[in-house]
């Protein structure tokens, strides 16, 4: 089964997780840092066309195996993408040998009490619904801490333990990314 085979690799195999998941927001940068400056595209459809294509680059390279790479995170948008003529997921796991997650937050809020909340998430179920049919593993989401204020913090748990039960209903691994500052 798939996500016995998963499970084994993501908890035991050495490698690390690549981060294709940048959303609108980064998605200028990335695409500056990989040299396509901002007058190369006009608009948001054009700019994920191009960072779609950056992106199949990579996981197609020869340096991106399985062997390296033992899981990658995901934008939407890259999930419901094609890559060599398959669903960017079913590529990654049956063709590279690398786990799919799925970043799931839609950003963060503006800092409140010493912390990011994530942005309410309506479309999650139906988000998680389409990622377990295509073949996604996990989820990646984040918070931010920037300071060591107790209500705040209790407010982040609580949020991302909320988070975390609609994922694992649709019986997806959550993984969690949460920033620190110093404290």
């Amino acid at each position: 089964m798939a996500n016995d085979k998963m499970t084994a690799q993501i908890s035991s195999k050495d490698g690390f997780i690549a981060a294709l998941d940048q959303s609108g927001g980064s998605t200028p940068g990335a695409l500056r840092l990989y040299g396509i400056p901002d007058s190369a595209y006009s608009g948001e459809v054009e700019m994920f066309r191009l960072v779609h294509e950056m992106r199949v680059r990579i996981m197609t390279a020869s340096a991106f195996p399985g062997a390296k790479v033992i899981a990658a995170i995901l934008f939407e948008r890259t999930m419901d993408g094609q890559a060599q003529e398959k669903p960017v997921p079913a590529f990654l796991w049956e063709g590279r040998g690398v786990i799919p997650f799925l970043k799931v937050d839609k950003g963060l809020e503006a800092e409140n009490g010493g912390v990011r909340l994530m942005k309410p998430m309506p479309t999650l179920d139906a988000l998680l619904t389409r990622a377990v049919k295509l073949g996604i593993f996990g989820t990646k989401m984040r918070s931010f801490i920037n300071l060591p204020a107790r209500e705040g913090i209790a407010a982040v748990v609580t949020q991302q333990f909320d988070v975390v039960t609609q994922i694992a209903e649709h019986g997806l691994m959550p993984k969690r990314h949460e920033k620190h500052e110093r404290i």
